[in-house]
């Protein structure tokens, strides 16, 4: 550009319309602040860190026609992303925006789950990964839909039609490499006994303050949902289901998550401020 005072925008993803034209953005009364942010945090940085790892996989996938389809739920959680973190700013009113949300936190900052953070080996580990965080997330989605927050239910809305099509995707993957070769089925099998699930019904004090009031999901509702999905699918593919265990409260880390975050905030913190 010309003129840097012309229309400037970050250079990270800012300077859309305003996704929340017509809603009420107005806290609902009795609701704490503080938890309707964190809580927006804690989904939008789910939907950011699993993008992210789902962007790694361009170029790698199996066929043309899956480098698309990751390529597009990776952009869907990214969209998903940018809603919740700009609803928590707006929320906690602390002169952030969602770019300084995604790109200038600290590890310690961030809410995601850990399995979001974990690296897929191979394809077979990316959809059993996917199919698993993919029905929890939409169980969460499909009950927000009804909170107290409109702008929320708003997101949850147009969350729920796009990561039902991201379940059903994975869905049919692992079905189709479990029933196919004895190979196929051997490396699906491994997959699915790689994933340890427990952390994403495992609640935080914060989820469990805002179910209460009507404005967020206990997680630990949705997990016989999950785990009848999870089930069903591993029937249909002829696979063996292991039980998941207890898991971590949101928070903690994986060692993956520095490796991430210097990959992801690595522009944004090398030219603060840029813009284009």
């Amino acid at each position: 550009m010309d003129d840097p005072d012309e229309d400037t925008r970050w250079a990270y993803g800012t300077g859309f319309t305003d996704p929340f034209d017509g809603l009420d953005t107005t806290v609902p009364p009795g609701t704490d602040r503080a938890d309707l942010a964190a809580y927006c945090l804690m989904l939008g940085d789910d939907a950011l860190i699993l993008s992210h790892r789902l962007q790694q996989w361009v170029t790698r996938a199996p066929e043309i026609e899956d480098e698309l389809a990751i390529a597009n739920i990776a952009l869907d959680l990214l969209g998903q992303a940018r809603l919740l973190l700009t609803r928590a700013a707006a929320v906690e009113d602390a002169g952030r925006d969602e770019d300084q949300l995604a790109y200038l936190r600290d590890e310690g900052d961030f809410r995601n789950v850990r399995l979001v953070e974990r690296a897929d080996p191979d394809f077979a580990h990316l959809v059993a990964r996917l199919l698993a965080l993919s029905s929890w997330r939409l169980a969460v989605l499909e009950r927000l839909t009804r909170c107290g927050d409109p702008v929320l239910a708003a997101i949850a809305a147009k969350g729920v039609k796009e990561v039902t099509y991201h379940r059903e995707y994975a869905a049919q993957w692992v079905v189709r490499l479990g029933d196919g070769t004895d190979l196929s089925g051997a490396r699906m099998q491994d997959a699915v006994e790689a994933i340890a699930a427990g952390d994403l019904f495992t609640p935080h004090e914060i989820e469990l303050r805002l179910a209460a009031t009507g404005h967020g999901v206990d997680p630990a509702t949705v997990r016989p949902e999950v785990e009848s999905v999870w089930a069903r699918v591993l029937d249909a593919a002829g696979l063996k289901a292991t039980a998941w265990g207890p898991g971590e409260p949101r928070g903690r880390h994986t060692p993956a998550m520095r490796e991430i975050l210097t990959e992801l905030q690595g522009v944004a913190r090398d030219t603060p401020g840029g813009t284009w």
